[in-house]
């Protein structure tokens, strides 16, 4: 009866055992082990040529191969976490029982069972990871379904790539390059030792808090490699003292930068939160990384450039640098900022973009956010609405102060100056604009009639909150880099604007694309408009305020530009562009001051225009043939009236000869010198007759 009250016991006790591995194998059933495979890595952001340009969002991971992975390593993690993982299938019996023999012997938990299978299904899986004798079951028959799905080279190649290993690192390919700078196929055998050590308590053995305790893991980790014979005691010796040097990486690539910034405030608009956090992207941006870094580095030199300048009374960056402690973020800097941006003009996709001089102490991007007066780089679009309104590159502006109540809508009082404080009498609409002639641009704006420029800058991306009034002709409106570079890009494009975007595609891991971008483009004005304000804007860096480009930069390429200077020297810009790609710039400081006297944008901002814009030249930013042209007649115009020319235009000297394109040619003759002497002052002043010549029929238009 004994025996058999034993049988019966063990039948039982069997029945318990087989019932509860029945119940939690089929508990273990439910996970997912695609699951394993699926570890957050950090987003990858690259340029358009496919350079890495930095990482954010996800786990701080970089998944590798396990035939990437150091031998070294791999006996070190073995012989420490799991020796006889070759030989188990997913649960170590032996180390079961020699642990339960332990815990006994102790009266508490002292040492765990846990293979590297196990560790992995806990790692996996979230909800696994707490100590109860429930979870542990369900852990280790899960153990049991991964050895039979996967290898045990898989299983170790999922559990390096997921482990963590201290302080916002995860896998053994970034351990390896933020501990000791290099792959995980480089690391030698006593590091490998030492990172395989200081798994069990990544934080309190961190090399770099606690190199003592982390090279006393790596001590018992070789030993326990000499125990296993995975190493010669040669090997182990020779390990214990080889030198080990720390060469700590940066945690996050290529983090701080405005141009990476920009990268995610756009991403976070294209992609769901869930999409984005999860990381494993791969972002291809528009951006240069070669143009990038140097449009980066001439943004430093030549402000600093600057700040050697005498009668330059503001704090250096190189003062405040000596005092900046790095542990606080500022809204604004003392020191000399500058910000850029170049696109590509037939995409809209954006090469370069710096915000502003160190992203450590100010992330403010200035390129994207700011607002500062542009200045006289909005004369352009003045012209342009005028030329599109019948305004001929020859007509005669009179460059003399306004008298009261010639310019609608302005204050009385209103009476700008020009920067030389000089007049020039009668100058043709070209030279106002290549002079950049404050008082001969407000006639031009006036007459144009503020609702067709207000339109045109509208359409151009400039002035959304403008205020309505004739002071937006000489540039008393708020702009940045990007919209001014987006703008002056509608010249080279033959009047057509394509919305500038940094992020060209986003694809997952498998290469599938989540996200391409479709290129956007409203024309501003006509072709024909724009080939003659590219004629005239060439001539602003031929002999104009923008000169310099030319005779002092050696900036050779064909091109055109515009200065802009705000009251005071506050602000300078400078706006311009080859047929290939376009670059705005804009120099100040955060607190609107005086930046130095005479601190006109040909001196301030066309340096780091013309290095940029050389560096795009020279690796390949050029066109890829001639330009197309509209189609152009040969005709004879008259001066005064912008019609074409009639034999009183000549008696009176103001007929001249000009190529045209087909859209902008008159369709009328002058009518304007009837019965008017030869010798009669023509322009817009005082002494204009009042017919009905194409100048006042345009005043009308827009009244």
């Amino acid at each position: 009866m004994f025996v058999l009250g034993i049988i019966s016991c063990g039948l039982l006790g069997g029945a318990i055992v087989a019932a509860i591995v029945g119940i939690y194998s089929q508990m273990a059933d439910k996970y997912d082990l695609t699951q394993l495979g699926r570890m957050p890595e950090r987003t990858i952001v690259t340029d358009a040529q496919g350079e890495l340009l930095g990482r954010m969002h996800g786990e701080n991971r970089i998944v590798v191969p396990f035939n990437q992975v150091s031998p070294h390593f791999i006996k070190a993690l073995l012989a420490r976490e799991d020796s006889r993982f070759y030989h188990h299938g997913g649960i170590d019996y032996i180390g079961v029982a020699r642990a339960f023999v332990r815990n006994i012997k102790d009266r508490r938990v002292v040492q765990g069972a846990s293979t590297i299978t196990m560790q992995l299904a806990r790692n996996s899986y979230p909800d696994l990871n707490d100590r109860s004798f429930h979870r542990k079951l369900i852990e280790m028959l899960l153990a049991r379904r991964i050895e039979k799905a996967w290898s045990k080279d898989q299983i170790l190649e999922h559990y390096v790539n997921r482990i963590f290993f201290g302080t916002g690192l995860y896998g053994i390919q970034r351990a390896s390059q933020v501990y000791f700078g290099k792959h995980a196929s480089q690391l030698t055998l006593s590091e490998g030792a030492m990172i395989a050590g200081i798994i069990r308590s990544p934080v309190r053995f961190s090399p770099f808090r606690n190199f003592e305790g982390a090279t006393k893991e790596r001590d018992v980790v070789l030993q326990r490699m000499l125990q296993t014979k995975v190493i010669t005691r040669e090997e182990e010796l020779a390990a214990r003292y080889a030198d080990i040097v720390l060469r700590a990486q940066p945690l996050f690539q290529s983090q701080g930068d405005y141009a990476l910034d920009a990268v995610k405030r756009d991403l976070d608009r294209l992609l769901e939160d869930h999409e984005i956090e999860d990381g494993g992207l791969q972002v291809h941006t528009t951006l240069s990384k070669e143009l990038q870094t140097t449009a980066e580095a001439s943004v430093e030199k030549r402000l600093s450039d600057v700040e050697k300048l005498p009668g330059y009374r503001h704090p250096t960056k190189a003062a405040f640098d000596s005092t900046y402690d790095g542990t606080r973020e500022l809204s604004s800097t003392p020191y000399l900022q500058g910000a850029l941006m170049v696109i590509d003009n037939a995409t809209g996709g954006i090469l370069a973009l710096v915000g502003g001089r160190d992203y450590r102490q100010s992330k403010y991007n200035r390129a994207t956010l700011g607002q500062r007066q542009i200045g006289s780089t909005v004369k352009p679009f003045v012209y342009a609405a005028a030329v599109a309104g019948g305004f001929m590159p020859g007509s005669f502006i009179d460059d003399a102060p306004l008298r009261p109540g010639e310019i609608e809508g302005a204050d009385p009082g209103w009476n700008p100056q020009n920067s030389d404080g000089k007049f020039l009498g009668q100058q043709t609409l070209t030279n106002g604009l290549v002079l950049s002639r404050n008082t001969m641009t407000i006639r031009v704006g006036n007459f144009a009639g503020l609702d067709r420029v207000l339109n045109l800058l509208g359409n151009a991306g400039i002035g959304e909150h403008a205020a309505r009034t004739p002071q937006i002709f000489i540039g008393n409106l708020g702009g940045n880099p990007r919209e001014m570079t987006s703008a002056f890009s509608i010249f080279p494009n033959g009047g057509i604007r394509r919305r500038p975007f940094l992020i060209d595609r986003i694809t997952d891991k498998a290469g599938n694309i989540l996200y391409s971008t479709n290129i956007i483009e409203v024309e501003v004005t006509t072709p024909g408009v724009a080939h003659l304000m590219r004629r005239i804007l060439a001539q602003v860096i031929d002999k104009g305020t923008a000169a310099s480009v030319r005779s002092q930069h050696g900036f050779k390429e064909v091109g055109g530009g515009k200065t802009g200077t705000t009251n005071d020297y506050k602000d300078a810009w400078f706006a311009g562009y080859t047929d290939r790609v376009t670059c705005g710039v804009w120099v100040g400081l955060d607190k609107p001051q005086t930046i130095i006297e005479e601190g006109y944008g040909s001196k301030l901002a066309i340096p780091i225009w013309a290095d940029v814009m050389k560096k795009a030249v020279e690796i390949g930013y050029i066109p890829p043939g001639p330009r197309t042209e509209p189609p152009l007649a040969k005709v004879s115009l008259c001066a005064l009236s912008s019609q074409l020319a009639g034999p009183a235009c000549q008696s009176s000297g103001t007929a001249y000869e000009d190529v045209l394109p087909y859209e902008l040619i008159p369709q009328n003759s002058c009518n304007s010198h009837q019965g008017m002497a030869a010798q009669s002052r023509p322009g817009y002043g005082p002494s204009r007759p009042r017919g009905p010549g194409l100048l006042d029929r345009i005043r009308g238009w827009f009244q």
